[in-house]
């Protein structure tokens, strides 16, 4: 029976990871963990809930013990464009709460599982069908977090033999969670918008194409990949997952089909678009379909369809 414990449980991918771990390995094998005072009530009711500061190694430390912990998720982190406005924070939350991480495995013989992001690439990177195993020179904190945390997973494995694992995901969507602060977040807000007031202010380009994914499918990927045979994996970190490539105006006509009356603008961040700008448009997700049979079920279509029903709930 695995015990997981859960950084960043609180946040966009772990508020809807969590209650999933805890239905398939049981309420009270699954520790939640989040630096927030106030929490989600789901989480810190239905199993044990712990504060963590990331970068506090020695509550870590207590925790990983406490709970005699097998296996870490570590979601917690800044993203992409909130880290911009703070890169010495990021690198603290990010870069350092890994290493934290890794360390207290490394001496308690945990597995890891850890996400990095489309935002691991850069400008010179392919934008269309990027390979798996490319050039990544990102250009902002963030993806140098992602690109460091690739790596540093890659020498655990290899230097200490701890089971690492991750995956590369692209703008994560879901009706559970408000945006966070990446560079993606246009694609979840927009919905709420369109629901309310039937017309949405897009701070990216109309026809700025990204990779997407619903939340449903980014949870059933870290399931698969968990659960993964490691004589499979080839590449064990940094995966590239993939379920559909959009721009706003695309995902507008989308809503459009539901609400006739939508209609979007837009005022420009500067600061998100040159993020955008810099990452991929459509990611080649080949290597994790053949070593352990990642597929994804939402296209744009069906995504649209089941978040404004959720969004009308």
């Amino acid at each position: 029976m695995k015990t997981i414990l859960v950084t960043g449980a609180t946040g966009q991918i772990g508020s809807e990871l969590t209650p999933a771990l805890r239905q398939r390995y049981g309420n009270d094998s699954v520790i939640a963990a989040g630096h927030r005072k106030k929490t989600d009530a789901e989480i810190s009711n239905a199993g044990p809930y712990c504060r963590l500061d990331i970068e506090d190694v020695a509550a870590l430390a207590r925790i990983v013990e406490d709970y005699r912990i097998d296996t870490i998720i570590h979601l917690a982190s800044l993203l992409s464009a909130v880290a911009e406005t703070d890169p010495q924070r990021a690198w603290s939350v990010n870069i350092d709460g890994l290493f934290n991480v890794l360390e207290i495995a490394r001496q308690h013989a945990c597995s890891v599982f850890f996400p990095s992001s489309i935002g691991a690439f850069g400008p010179n990177t392919p934008a269309f069908d990027t390979p798996q195993d490319t050039i990544q020179r990102p250009n902002t904190l963030y993806g140098i977090g992602k690109v460091t945390g690739e790596l540093l997973c890659d020498y655990y494995h290899k230097r200490y033999n701890l089971d690492t694992r991750g995956l590369r995901f692209p703008g994560l969507i879901s009706y559970k969670t408000p945006p966070g602060g990446g560079t993606t977040d246009y694609a979840i807000e927009i919905f709420n918008a369109a629901a309310r007031w039937q017309h949405y202010t897009c701070y990216l380009k109309p026809d700025t194409q990204l990779d997407m994914m619903y939340m449903p499918d980014a949870i059933d990927a870290f399931l698969q990949l968990m659960t993964a045979d490691p004589k499979r994996l080839i590449h064990r970190n940094a995966y590239n997952v993939t379920a559909m490539s959009f721009t706003p105006e695309e995902l507008a006509a989308e809503i459009r089909r539901h609400i006739p009356n939508f209609k979007i603008s837009y005022k420009i961040d500067p600061l998100r678009q040159a993020i955008a700008d810099s990452w991929p448009r459509h990611m080649d997700d080949s290597a994790a379909r053949q070593e352990w049979g990642w597929q994804a079920r939402y296209d744009l279509a069906t995504m649209v369809e089941d978040m404004l029903e959720h969004i009308a709930e």
